[in-house]
């Protein structure tokens, strides 16, 4: 046990674990089947009373089964949210209670691959949790903390996202380098400016070679969301009026219903009882009925589903639909990438100045970054690369593992801090 080392990357979409073992040499190990990844997703069946996670979590939830669907637990930690409980069945659950849970499974496929049960670990962490509120961003790590030691990890330690992701590359530079990291994850960007060198990659201290750290609380599923609130909720009654035309219908029963980590707060009674009340007054009284399937069906995560895949298909293809075919409801609306990017162009420009942010903080200009490392699933939307082509064009663009370069470079951590 004294020879392996451990680091987990919790994340808004997928988790992984990274370790180092004797041969010195990070690597993922497998965490459901063969797959190194593992989606940050739990299904609590109603139907059995067991708990599902990852793919079998998604399946369970995708083929009908009765239970409750949980994900993009992540995008809670340092929220008000976290004083909340749902209910599981028969009980309530706080929601460090759920990222225990999910926690105590990414353990138990370590000890099962490896046979050792490390006390010592470092957990990845986004450069701001929570944007604006250094209180929250503080109780955010506290929380997560709180969930790695009650499922038996004693000494726990954090490292940023971005700058593991750039240990794991630095392993192969020949020569120094002025890095930039961008980390696009699920729900946050993390951007960091470091030198990197085959000479400093030996120290165990990197302080003075991180330059500059910035972040803001956007990601791949604020792209899900701005997609979804633009193409697929106005055919729910989002932007609609009631028969009068007085007033308009309450808009964050939609905004929710786009928001992963809120959909499930949804599936409560009075808010069905709401919009049936508010359906009586509609003057698109049809659209308030495709709403009401989603949350008689639980349906919600479902559909956000299609959007994440009308919007990974956008990478590539011009026009896609978007659609969701059950009993009771056959959506298939089309959307192009025109209007995806102007639905998100917000978040774009969110990210393009904390990236200005980092180079600013570094004290350097973007013409003496020489390598761009990219990382994250959300690096791969189609505008967020345009956006760093643009602005480093004369960089090197090195796209790492996108969903395992911080799971790698928080076990080579490990081995630096533990050894």
């Amino acid at each position: 046990m004294a020879s392996l080392y451990c680091g987990v990357d919790f994340g808004t979409t997928n988790s992984t674990i990274g370790v180092v073992g004797p041969d010195g040499a990070p690597v993922l190990i497998p965490v459901e089947g063969d797959a190194v990844t593992l989606p940050s997703a739990l299904f609590f069946s109603f139907e059995d009373q067991s708990t599902h996670f990852g793919r079998s979590a998604v399946h369970e939830y995708m083929d009908g089964a009765e239970g409750r669907f949980m994900r993009a637990l992540k995008s809670v930690l340092g929220t008000a949210l976290m004083e909340e409980t749902t209910q599981i069945g028969r009980e309530r659950i706080g929601f460090e209670g759920l990222i225990g849970r999910f926690l105590s499974h990414l353990r138990d496929r370590l000890t099962a691959h490896t046979g050792a049960m490390p006390e010592q670990v470092v957990l990845g962490r986004p450069v701001y949790f929570v944007d604006g509120d250094q209180g929250a961003d503080r109780a955010a790590q506290d929380q997560l903390a709180a969930a790695a030691r009650s499922v038996g990890f004693s000494h726990i330690e954090f490292q940023f996202e971005p700058v593991a992701a750039a240990l794991h590359f630095e392993r192969t530079l020949e020569a120094e380098a002025l890095a930039l990291v961008v980390d696009i994850g699920g729900g946050t960007s993390d951007f960091s400016v470091l030198k990197l060198s085959p000479e400093r990659s030996r120290s165990t201290d990197r302080r003075e070679d991180i330059l500059s750290t910035t972040g803001v609380h956007v990601g791949g599923t604020d792209f899900d969301r701005q997609l979804n609130i633009f193409k697929v909720m106005p055919e729910m009654g989002l932007g609609t009026a009631t028969r009068d035309g007085k007033r308009g219908m309450p808009r964050w029963y939609f905004h929710d219903m786009a928001t992963w980590h809120k959909i499930n707060q949804l599936y409560r009674p009075e808010v069905l009882r709401d919009m049936r009340e508010l359906q009586r007054e509609a003057a698109e009284p049809d659209k308030l009925e495709r709403f009401k399937h989603l949350l008689a069906h639980r349906s919600g995560h479902r559909l956000a589903g299609q959007v994440e895949a009308a919007k990974i298909a956008l990478t590539d293809t011009p026009m896609v639909d978007i659609t969701l075919d059950e009993p009771g409801l056959s959506l298939a609306i089309p959307t192009n990438r025109a209007e995806f990017e102007a639905a998100s162009a917000g978040l774009t420009g969110k990210i393009g100045a904390a990236l200005d942010d980092a180079l600013a903080a570094a004290g350097v200009s973007a013409s003496a970054i020489e390598t761009v490392i990219l990382t994250g699933g959300g690096a791969q939307v189609r505008q967020v690369r345009a956006l760093v082509d643009a602005r480093f064009a004369h960089a090197r663009i090195a796209q790492s593992d996108r969903f395992g370069a911080v799971g790698l470079g928080l076990a080579v951590d490990a081995a630096r801090r533990f050894a």
